[in-house]
């Protein structure tokens, strides 16, 4: 995934000399997790450079960039560390089309990787996405393969409206065998696989069938699209998987087919439970498939608590534990 955001970034530079990229350590650097290595000696500093430790500073800049005409794409290096910035985001941002009665707009993209499972500790963990997707004017986008992580920051990058894009930790370099001791396939294998060069995009909006099933639906997104791949293969249940890889604008339509053919549904995200996104899914899929529905709609979540280094793994939804809401909802007919 590190190689194909580079890839979209390195594409779109070429082609609109209106794109560029900044942030803490993105310039000389390449970026805390090497996302723009490269780049500052190809498209020079003046189109990929660092910025100061300074959140708020980093999306203020870019949103005047956006207004101006530019394309910028702004760095966040931990998800964690985004709320200085939100103000920006949500009183200026996401507001200046509608304030401005479409005399502006602010095509801007704001990258920031998030999640866990890679020891980081509660402030190096976080899935603040919900906090995002409540605030109309905003776009929030998470991949969770290499194909639809060029794709969609492409699609992203290109759009007029501000995005964020949230980047799985976790599956930025493939499988990662740091579990405790858990073999790999107790967690689900990440994704690697052929990306193809030059331009494509991948529109926002458009959920994908990551697996086709009759018994229960899955929506997931990010990481635990390969949690539930594996809690599915393992559980036994016919369970078809649903990659949101866009939160807004969502797919609701896709939503509503697959639960009203499997008449159940599971929701998974690694986030704390209490007001996740999967709240929101979970009244959106009541709303329109209450009289398909065979049993309660289940959630697999992050506990309500800060992230926490020594349990990580208790934390982190694995497939055992997105089995067990498997065979829940199947126990109803």
């Amino acid at each position: 995934m590190v190689q194909a955001l580079n890839s979209a970034l390195d594409v779109m530079m070429e082609r609109d000399p209106d794109v560029l990229a900044f942030g803490q350590d993105v310039g000389y650097f390449g970026g805390v997790f090497r996302v723009t290595d490269g780049l500052q000696a190809k498209h020079g500093a003046k189109r990929c450079f660092d910025t100061p430790i300074s959140e708020a500073g980093i999306v203020s800049t870019a949103i005047g960039m956006g207004v101006y005409g530019l394309r910028p794409v702004a760095e966040i290096q931990f998800a964690d560390y985004i709320l200085p910035a939100y103000d920006q985001l949500v009183s200026e941002a996401a507001r200046i089309r509608y304030r401005s009665g479409g005399d502006f707009w602010v095509p801007i993209t704001v990258r920031t990787p998030y999640g866990g499972g890679i020891f980081g500790g509660q402030t190096h963990s976080q899935s603040p996405e919900a906090v995002f997707t409540h605030v109309t004017g905003l776009k929030t986008v998470i991949p969770s393969n290499p194909y639809d992580a060029k794709g969609l920051l492409i699609a992203s990058i290109e759009d007029d409206d501000p995005v964020i894009f949230m980047e799985p930790k976790r599956l930025y370099n493939g499988p990662f065998d740091g579990n405790h001791g858990k073999a790999l396939s107790s967690w689900g294998q990440h994704p690697a696989g052929e990306v193809p060069d030059g331009y494509y995009n991948v529109p926002l909006g458009k959920a994908a069938v990551a697996r086709e099933g009759a018994d229960v639906t899955v929506i997931c997104y990010g990481t635990m699209v390969h949690v539930s791949l594996a809690a599915a293969e393992e559980s036994g249940v016919d369970a078809e998987v649903i990659d949101l890889r866009s939160l807004v604008p969502l797919d609701i339509d896709t939503i509503e087919a697959s639960v009203k053919k499997t008449g159940r549904c599971v929701i998974v995200h690694e986030a704390s439970r209490f007001s996740g996104f999967g709240a929101e899914l979970s009244a959106l899929v009541q709303e329109r498939c209450f009289f398909h529905l065979k049993s309660p709609i289940e959630r697999v979540t992050g506990w309500d608590t800060p992230y926490p280094h020594a349990f990580e793994w208790d934390y982190f939804p694995g497939p055992a534990r997105v089995t067990k809401a498997l065979l829940r909802t199947m126990e109803n007919n």
